[in-house]
């Protein structure tokens, strides 16, 4: 037992490292209140080592650790890099924030919450144990709490932060009750061990099914699925835009792991190749793929329509997110290779050009202090490079070619379209056209309406032109050249056995 463990914490070093790097920050926050910075930068050299050891993780084989409670595959490796970089990219954010240097003095403990929740974060996109997603899910859903109320002196600032804590709580609860249950009808906790006992022993289907709904609840709240979705527009406009691009991209991209890892490991039949027929082998009275798309449609749906009517950029951006975690889902629903690579390739996309979007809304707001859409007239004349980089993260968002977004977008209508779910990938397109009406609203602002006389020039510093064009490179370079991206995505998705 003991060899074991070692071996499992000799694998499991990227996670050891945010665990180290929470402790070290902690420490830095208390015995060095006067100098914030080196928080920052501290927590920098800790994600670079820790993105270290993933790298030299690429082409291992696929293990169990900890008695088979946590998998290191290359999907879990391929989703810990798109939390890593985001983090990575957030801390740079963050160090250039003037509403973060307008909050608590000693910023030494945001940052130590940040490691935190990356870390649930990794250790969701890798749990295989029903306990350590849950436990996962609430390291990662407790730091984002606190770190939504960080900016305590901001009006709505407490109450997204509480807003976050009632919704997630009882959507946690939910989903443990759904565990619960799941664990009374197979007894075991173990993903793969669940899925032998549901094909080797006659099951009660309607138990199954509450189960499986009440497990849902927990997955939606993540990954802010209509109709789990009524906390984030709230704890998207009160948290720092920091945490808001940070719960967007990362927060996003674990929930969506997990929910794959769960799906299809514990209701894949192992003999069938097709994920499809695999459910159906499971559950026969029952079509998820129907409850997944119901899902996939109400959100893109919601998100968009309401996404309309918002004037508050974060409201606007948590809207569109909300649209965006319904085109995902939308790959799901294939439940094949084809959708979930899909899933994997939209969100390197997705990652570029929702950050870039936000860090412009970020520079713009510590600038005129305004999250207004009618404070962005004239912005293309008054910050031109700025104003250009924006629209190009927007019309990316809307899947405009020849920008990254459009890749993703493509990459899923097609996948279904060849799992013959064509009604699907109509209202997807349908839902693609209505997002343009609300992202053109914002660069019709910029460029069609002339600034206002009080309005004077915007400029950004070098640092600020250096991150947008880490952002906004990959954004476009991603729209022409992402046959790398997509071998990649197809070669993560090897874990689940399919052919």
């Amino acid at each position: 037992m003991l060899e074991q463990i070692t071996t499992s914490f000799n694998l499991l070093l990227p996670e050891t490292i945010l665990a180290a790097s929470f402790c070290v920050l902690l420490i830095t926050a208390f015995t060095r209140k006067e100098q914030t910075q080196i928080s920052g930068y501290l927590a920098i050299i800790f994600l670079i080592i820790a993105g270290y050891l993933l790298f030299q993780q690429i082409g291992s084989e696929p293990k169990r650790i900890f008695f088979g409670m946590i998998s290191l595959d290359n999907f879990s490796l391929f989703f810990k890099f798109v939390i890593l970089i985001t983090t990575l990219i957030i801390v740079l954010f963050s160090l250039q924030s003037e509403e973060l240097k307008k909050g608590p003095k000693n910023r030494g403990e945001y940052y130590a919450l940040l490691m935190a929740l990356s870390l649930g974060l990794f250790l969701m996109t890798s749990a295989s144990h029903l306990l350590i997603m849950y436990l996962g899910l609430e390291l990662s859903s407790l730091s984002s709490y606190l770190l939504t109320g960080y900016t305590k002196e901001a009006e709505d600032s407490s109450e997204a932060s509480l807003k976050y804590l009632i919704y997630g709580a009882i959507s946690s609860g939910m989903m443990l009750f759904g565990f619960s249950i799941l664990y009374g009808l197979t007894g075991t906790l173990d993903i793969y061990a669940i899925n032998g006992i549901l094909f080797a022993r006659e099951i009660n289907i309607f138990t199954l099914l509450i189960a499986g709904i009440l497990i849902m609840v927990g997955f939606g709240y993540k990954i802010s699925a209509v109709p789990f979705h009524f906390w984030t527009p709230d704890v998207y406009e009160g948290a720092p835009i920091t945490i808001t691009a940070f719960l967007s991209v990362a927060s996003k991209a674990a929930g969506f792991a997990m929910l794959i890892r769960f799906f299809t490991i514990s209701f894949l039949n192992p003999t069938v190749g097709n994920l499809g027929a695999g459910m159906h082998a499971v559950i026969r009275d029952f079509d998820w793929n129907l409850m997944l798309a119901v899902l996939s449609v109400l959100s893109m749906t919601i998100g968009n329509l309401v996404a309309i009517w918002q004037n508050n950029l974060k409201r606007l951006l948590a809207y569109s997110s909300i649209a965006h975690a319904g085109y995902m889902l939308m790959g799901i629903v294939v439940l094949s290779n084809e959708g979930i690579s899909a899933v994997l390739i939209y969100f390197v996309v997705y990652l570029f050009m929702n950050l870039g979007a936000f860090y412009s809304v970020m520079l713009v707001a510590d600038k005129i202090g305004s999250e207004d859409i009618d404070s962005y007239k004239g912005l293309g004349y008054r910050s031109p490079f700025l104003g250009v980089a924006f629209t190009i993260f927007l019309l990316s968002l809307t899947g405009i070619p020849p920008t990254a977004g459009f890749i993703g977008k493509l990459y899923l209508f097609a996948a279904l379209i060849n799992a013959k779910w064509i009604w699907l990938a109509i209202i997807g397109v349908l839902n693609s056209v209505v997002s343009l009406y609300y992202y053109v609203r914002i660069i019709r602002n910029m460029f069609l309406r002339a600034p206002e006389e009080s309005n004077a020039p915007i400029n950004i510093k070098l640092n600020h032109i250096l991150i947008i064009l880490l952002l906004l490179i990959p954004t476009l370079l991603l729209g022409l050249y992402f046959g790398p991206l997509v071998d990649i995505a197809q070669a993560s998705i090897q874990i689940f056995g399919l052919r």
